[in-house]
């Protein structure tokens, strides 16, 4: 069984940074995906970043050059860093755990970016 943990969600103005953070219990972190997503009212949700168990990336075009991913593995834990955020990425952001055909969902924090 795993859990995922998200926190370091908040209110910051545009342009602003914040940095997520997904804690994970279980064994099957390292050899795990981990992923980002979000989703705003109204709207589907959407993958923002991916980060595999040897530490490839991938990104959403819409935050590629201000988002990075990264994990510890020693901690089991993923993280998000979010620069120059805009409004309209406004949602709630979710942790995810993929391993051959398992997944898990965190709760999700909430990200509002206003003026």
């Amino acid at each position: 069984q795993v859990q995922l943990v998200e926190s370091g969600g908040g209110s910051v103005q545009p342009g602003g940074s914040l940095r997520l953070s997904c804690a994970a219990s279980g064994r099957i972190f390292s050899i795990s995906t981990m992923g980002w997503y979000r989703q705003a009212p109204g709207k589907e949700r959407e993958l923002v970043a991916t980060i595999n168990s040897g530490g490839g990336t991938t990104y959403a075009d819409s935050v590629l050059g201000r988002f990075t991913i990264s994990r510890d593995n020693a901690k089991s834990a993923v993280y998000l860093q979010m620069n120059s955020l805009k409004p309209d990425e406004t949602a709630v952001y979710y942790c995810n755990l993929k391993y051959l055909n398992i997944e898990y969902w965190g709760q999700g924090t909430q990200v509002t970016v206003s003026s």
